[in-house]
């Protein structure tokens, strides 16, 4: 039996569809947003539709950006001769909250995952092996420690050893199993400077 008109009816399932909003959460998101002003769900609407159409990969670092460069690689004062390797912007926005890291970021968009079907060719290694021909010092592995995380590290490590470029990995401080995504910002700054050469 529907409770609800077609409309909210429709709303709720549309939110329910976004990661990690069950039901009850969309129910209450949908009623929110009907009840928001309709110049601010006018609002909404826009940044959403515009984020979509707008929003691509940096050319450099293959982030999420709205410009043809990230501002962190556009950043003269970064030094581009590091680069932190991470699984997807949400781990680099982590490390940013630090304010310790002083390099620049390449983000994989995944992780090797035999069992999911995802290769190496599946995430974004084409464009990191490209940007080592410029002048790279070092590469920082900065995977999650779940099995896909230390697989996709060891892969990146023995694709990059024989070209001489410094390989590093993440301390443990980071839980095994869990994603940078959720963990406190002393916890990666502890794990960034106890990295160790792979």
């Amino acid at each position: 039996m529907e409770y609800y008109s077609n409309a909210i009816s429709q709303l709720i399932q549309q939110l329910s569809r976004l990661p990690g909003i069950g039901q009850k959460s969309a129910q209450r998101l949908a009623f929110h947003i009907i009840n928001m002003p309709q110049e601010q769900v006018e609002k909404l609407a826009a940044s959403m539709t515009g984020a979509r159409a707008n929003v691509r990969y940096c050319k450099c670092c293959q982030t999420l950006t709205d410009q043809e460069l990230c501002p962190i690689c556009s950043n003269p004062r970064r030094d581009h001769s590091v680069i932190m390797v991470v699984e997807n912007p949400r781990d680099m926005a982590a490390y940013e909250k630090t304010g310790k890291f002083e390099g620049v970021y390449h983000v994989l968009h995944g992780a090797i995952s035999p069992m999911m079907g995802i290769g190496p060719d599946d995430i974004r290694l084409k464009e990191l092996m490209q940007r080592l021909q410029s002048d790279v010092s070092e590469v920082i592995i900065a995977t999650n420690s779940s099995l896909e995380g230390e697989t996709t590290a060891m892969y990146i490590s023995r694709l990059i050893k024989p070209t001489g470029i410094k390989v590093s990995r993440i301390a443990s401080g980071v839980p095994v199993g869990g994603d940078l995504e959720y963990i406190d910002e002393v916890t990666l700054l502890r794990a960034l400077e106890g990295r160790v050469d792979l």
